[in-house]
C-alpha cells in the first residue's frame, strides 16, 4: 500500500492526534493522508455528549467513512468510541497512551480542597460531575461543551477581561500603580489568553476539569494554571488519555497494527471490558484506570449515582495472561455489589431504554 487515507475529526485536537498517527504511519515509501469529517458531536453544540442519543457522537461518521473504503482508518480518541463495533471493524492500532487523568484548572492556580463554597465548575462529563459531587457536594458543577480551547477560552475570559479594563482604567487616569502599560501586557500573554479576551460568555466558571492528555495534546497544558487529580479518586475514563486507530479487519488493519502498544493494548483492554460488562455508555458516570504491573493490570473501577451521593468502588489485581476474563469477571462482581442498579438508575434518568 503506498497510500493510507485517516479518517479525522476537525476540531485542532483531533488534527494533532491523527497528525501524530500520520507521523508514525508514515515511510519514505507511503504517504498517509489526512481526511476531515463533521462528526455528529461537533455539529450539535448545544447538547452534553450524554443527550446525542448514543455513545459514539464522535465516532461514527468517522468509521462510515471506513466501512465505505473511503478512508484506510480513523482516528479516534479512546474514551469517545462506543464498546461495540460493526462487523468487519477493529481497532487495529493503539499508540502509547499519555497521560490518562484528569485536572482541574483555574485562572489563580487555586486547588480543589482551595475553591470557594459554592464554587462554578465546568465539566461536560457525567463521571466527573459525579466525582467532583462526591468530592465536594457544594459545588455548583455547570455544563460545558465546545472544543478544549473554547472550554479554556470561557474560564479565563472574565478574569482576563477584568484585568484588561483596569489597565485601561489606570491608564487613562494617569494612575501609576501598574508597572507596565496595556500594550507589553498583551503582548505578553499567550495566543490562548488573548482570544479569551475577545470571548463573550455566559456563565462565569471558577474551574473547569479536563483530561490532561487532550491539554497537553493541544498544546495549552503549559499555558494554564492546573492541579492533577488523583487517579485513584477521581477515576478516569476507560481509554482516556489512549489514541485508537480503527480498520476494516484484514489488510487494512495489518498496515496499522505495527503502532500498537503492548501495554496500552492491555489496560485498555481492561477498561474498556469493565465498561462493556457493565454496559453504561457514555449515560452512567463510570471510571476504570488499569496500570500494568509485573504479571498483573492493577485496576480500580468507580461507578456513582448522577449526584455522587451513592457509589460502588473497588480496586483488583488482574492477571495479565487472562486479563479480558478477568475484567469480565471484575464486571461482574461490580454489577453484584451495586453496580448493575446505579448504571440502571443513570439510564432511566437520562431516558435511555434498557
Amino acid at each position: 500500500m503506498t497510500e493510507i487515507r485517516l479518517a479525522t475529526r476537525g476540531s485542532h485536537l483531533a488534527m494533532r492526534q491523527a497528525a501524530a498517527v500520520q507521523e508514525a504511519l508514515s515511510t519514505r515509501r507511503r504517504s498517509v493522508d489526512l481526511v476531515e469529517v463533521s462528526t455528529e458531536g461537533d455539529r450539535v453544540r448545544d447538547e452534553l455528549i450524554h443527550r446525542l442519543g448514543k455513545t459514539g457522537a464522535f465516532v461514527r461518521a468517522l468509521d462510515e467513512r471506513v466501512l465505505e473504503g473511503d478512508c484506510h482508518g480513523a482516528v479516534h480518541s479512546m474514551k469517545d468510541m462506543p464498546t461495540e463495533f460493526p462487523d468487519g471493524l477493529v481497532v487495529a492500532g493503539v499508540p502509547e497512551r499519555a497521560a490518562p487523568g484528569d485536572v482541574l484548572v483555574t485562572p489563580d492556580g487555586a486547588t480543589l480542597d482551595e475553591l470557594p463554597d459554592g464554587a462554578v465548575v465546568g465539566t461536560g462529563s457525567l463521571r466527573r460531575r459525579a466525582q467532583l459531587l462526591a468530592a465536594r457536594p457544594d459545588l455548583d458543577i455547570e455544563p460545558i461543551r465546545g472544543n478544549v480551547d473554547t472550554r479554556v477560552e470561557k474560564l479565563l475570559a472574565p478574569s482576563l477581561q477584568r484585568e484588561h479594563e483596569r489597565r485601561v482604567d489606570a491608564e487613562e487616569s494617569g494612575d501609576a500603580s501598574y508597572q507596565e502599560t496595556v500594550e507589553p501586557w498583551f503582548e505578553d500573554l499567550s495566543e490562548i489568553e488573548r482570544t479569551a479576551l475577545e470571548r463573550e460568555v455566559d456563565t462565569e466558571f471558577d474551574a473547569l476539569v479536563l483530561a490532561e492528555a487532550g491539554l497537553d495534546r493541544a498544546g495549552l497544558l503549559h499555558h494554564l494554571e492546573y492541579q492533577r487529580l488523583d487517579a485513584t479518586e477521581f477515576v478516569p475514563a476507560p481509554g482516556q488519555g489512549a489514541i485508537a486507530v480503527t480498520a476494516v479487519d484484514g489488510e487494512d488493519a495489518d498496515h496499522i497494527n505495527h503502532i500498537d502498544h503492548s501495554r496500552t493494548r492491555v489496560e485498555t483492554t481492561v477498561e474498556r471490558t469493565v465498561l462493556a460488562e457493565l454496559n453504561g455508555g457514555c449515560v452512567a458516570p463510570i471510571g476504570v484506570h488499569a496500570t500494568l504491573r509485573g504479571s498483573y493490570v492493577h485496576t480500580v473501577a468507580r461507578v456513582l449515582n448522577r449526584d455522587g451521593t451513592e457509589e460502588v468502588k473497588e480496586t483488583r489485581d488482574l492477571p495479565v495472561e487472562r486479563h479480558p476474563s478477568a475484567a469480565r469477571k471484575f464486571a461482574a462482581d461490580l454489577a453484584d455489589r451495586g453496580a448493575a442498579d446505579l448504571v440502571a438508575e443513570a439510564k432511566r434518568e437520562a431516558g435511555v431504554d434498557e
